[in-house]
């Protein structure tokens, strides 16, 4: 019998669903299994739902769901556009009707601004610092909105810093602090070239003249400062002053007058200064050097490769390109610290990446290239993460798209690392610098969202493993007395830790122990002179102090808690889970049964790390946002490499 045309264009219309297509309201390809069914590896579950389900999606069901998806589009485009002026807007709210959907939906509309000191201008706050999310948290606890914040007053000030220099040490000295500072810095940056360094040294004292050069004087004295800082033995310090603070104020008093024709050694110089300051919990000071240093470097053109015929040695040329990927690696870390701009972008640079150089002489100078390489992958994704997640501007893409995009560059790097690089089971105690790559790693109920809770468990995961692997290097003694970047990364995972305790639907009240531990850890390191160490003591004490009077009233007697208590939380956790899995951290613990992959095995994480982008929306973006009533006006979002 003939078909009639309409017939026929009715019956190719009509399509069969699989049951997961049908759950997430998407149009199915068709097949057994179908594309999207393959992308996720549930092919049978696809087959199963076609053979016995024979789940019908009838042509006008699709038609429906095409305009709603369409209506939610215009919906979120309008609300992209300001609908109030800023005039009727109370100070630090949030009003939803200018909330562009397409910027991080826990990132306030206004820079976060503290004033320190009445008679000085307020300092500004990035979203992204540990410290800036921890007074957020605390105004939380305590449902008080102008908790203030902790002032960073735990540095070394200037005035400390004019107390006099340190003169040359002796040879024997200064040739064990060179040799410290190498044993602590060469394996985890590139900084300097290990045998010209060293001769430089001996020429020094064999040709005393050679000190009246100040920018070879400036290179040693920092390197002095960090071999001493680095060799300090526990034990208090009566004066609270850091180890190695003197060599550090002299090379510090050679560089006032930048160089109109610098060379790689003053760019070697405040790479090293830069890395001392933070011993000083001076972060901004930190952060002006690495900043001379990439204008340097850019003068330099070590952005660049240089041709061969105008730098014939080998060496030389990989140092120049090791050296630019030393600033890159700093800027993008200094800045995921304290929430800053990055200083140049990805497109702006054009130099090839490390590598190794076959010659006797380079196994002297350089340390392992898949290290390094690792760790420039690594600060990349931390550059797009501070773009992509903690930046005020548009995007074309909604922000769990660039969530997603940026997990799966995570789960790319590590399925990438080579075996040498990641943490096994079998190492009792890893080497220092390996944890160090993984710590930074780690620091990117059906009421939630799914995605919050994704983002969160990943949150939570990772914190986890971020706290065992600090136990662990506190327990075998080699966790640096007077470091700034273990002190952070402790503090940062208690914090995500603290928020899982308070979360037992997607964390455990047992995580809230963890707050001891890091409390005890932070004290020890503080009555040592850890300046940093101090601050985040300080703070994690103001958390402690917030939460016995608010943990009763945010958990209930079931031991959960409120629909409108769990979203704000859980979006926090989301956004902690943002800072904590920042670049060097996720690896292998054997004793806790953590593994590298496992944040990204979990079924809810593989499902949202599949979806396809035109899925994601679905989503609504305010989904993740902070209801206004949980007292707390705008949230800042924290970084993974915060």
């Amino acid at each position: 019998m003939p078909v009639s045309k309409d017939h026929a264009k009715s019956e190719r219309k009509k399509s069969i669903a699989c049951h997961r297509c049908h759950s997430h309201k998407v149009k199915c390809s068709g097949g057994q299994p179908c594309s999207r069914c393959r992308r996720a590896g549930c092919g049978d579950e696809c087959q199963y739902a076609l053979r016995d389900r024979k789940l019908k999606v009838q042509e006008s069901y699709i038609d429906e769901l095409l305009s709603q998806n369409s209506q939610l589009k215009e919906r979120l485009r309008a609300l992209s556009t300001p609908q109030s002026s800023p005039a009727s807007v109370a100070e630090g709210s949030v009003p939803r009707e200018s909330y562009p959907p397409v910027q991080n939906p826990l990132l306030g509309d206004r820079a976060w601004f503290y004033p320190y000191d009445p008679s000085a201008p307020p300092i500004y706050m990035g979203d992204a610092a540990c410290t800036a999310f921890a007074t957020r948290l605390r105004q939380f606890l305590t449902g008080n909105p102008n908790t203030a914040h902790v002032a960073r007053t735990q540095y070394t000030p200037e005035s400390s810093l004019l107390q006099g220099e340190a003169e040359w040490p002796g040879l024997a000295q200064s040739r064990l602090l060179v040799r410290i500072a190498f044993n602590q810095l060469s394996r985890v940056y590139h900084l300097f070239l290990r045998k010209s360094t060293l001769e430089q040294l001996e020429s020094v004292y064999r040709t005393p003249s050679l000190r009246d050069d100040p920018s070879i004087t400036c290179k040693l004295f920092a390197l002095f400062a960090l071999g001493e800082v680095y060799s300090s033995r526990a034990g208090s310090s009566p004066t609270c002053r850091v180890p190695g603070t003197k060599y550090y104020v002299r090379a510090m008093s050679l560089i006032p007058i930048l160089p109109e024709r610098p060379g790689v050694i003053h760019v070697e110089s405040l790479l090293l200064l830069s890395l001392y300051s933070y011993f000083l919990n001076r972060r901004h000071s930190a952060y002006i050097l690495i900043g001379n240093a990439m204008r340097l470097g850019l003068i330099l053109g070590l952005n660049h490769n240089i041709p061969e015929r105008q730098c014939p040695d080998p060496v030389e040329r990989q140092h120049r390109i090791r050296l630019w990927w030393a600033i890159y690696i700093f800027d993008r870390m200094y800045t995921s610290k304290i929430g800053f701009p990055l200083q140049i972008r990805d497109e702006d640079i054009h130099v090839d990446m490390p590598t190794d150089v076959v010659s006797p002489a380079a196994e002297e100078q350089f340390s392992d290239t898949a290290y390094l390489v690792a760790s420039i992958r690594l600060s990349r994704i931390i550059g797009q993460t501070i773009d992509k997640i903690y930046c005020r501007k548009q995007h074309a893409e909604s922000f769990l798209q660039r969530e997603q995009q940026l997990l799966l560059a995570l789960q790319e790097w590590l399925r990438s690392l080579p075996e040498h690089i990641k943490l096994r089971p079998d190492e009792k105690a890893p080497p220092k610098h390996i944890v160090s790559l993984h710590l930074q790693f780690n620091q990117s109920s059906d009421d939630l969202p799914q995605p919050v809770i994704t983002l969160s468990e990943a949150c939570i995961h990772a914190a986890r493993h971020s706290h065992t692997l600090m136990i662990e290097e506190w327990v075998n003694g080699s966790l640096p007395m007077y470091g700034y970047f273990y002190a952070q990364y402790l503090f940062s995972s208690c914090i995500a830790l603290v928020i899982s305790g308070l979360l037992p639907s997607i964390g455990n009240p047992a995580d809230l122990e963890s707050l001891e531990t890091a409390t005890e850890i932070l004290h020890r390191m503080s009555d040592h002179g850890n300046l940093a160490a101090t601050e985040f003591y300080e703070n994690l004490k103001r958390v402690k102090q917030a939460l016995p009077t608010n943990a009763e009233s945010i958990i209930d007697d079931h031991g959960s808690c409120s629909l409108s208590q769990k979203q704000s939380l859980g979006s926090v956790a989301a956004a902690a889970g943002d800072r904590v899995i920042d670049p060097h951290t996720i690896g292998t613990l054997p004793a806790m049964g953590y593994t590298t992959e496992m944040a990204f095995l979990e079924p809810t994480m593989q499902d949202f790390l599949g979806r396809p982008e035109n899925e994601m929306d679905f989503i609504h973006p305010y989904d993740l946002l902070i209801d206004d009533s949980a007292t707390i006006a705008a949230w800042p979002a924290t970084l993974w490499t915060s």
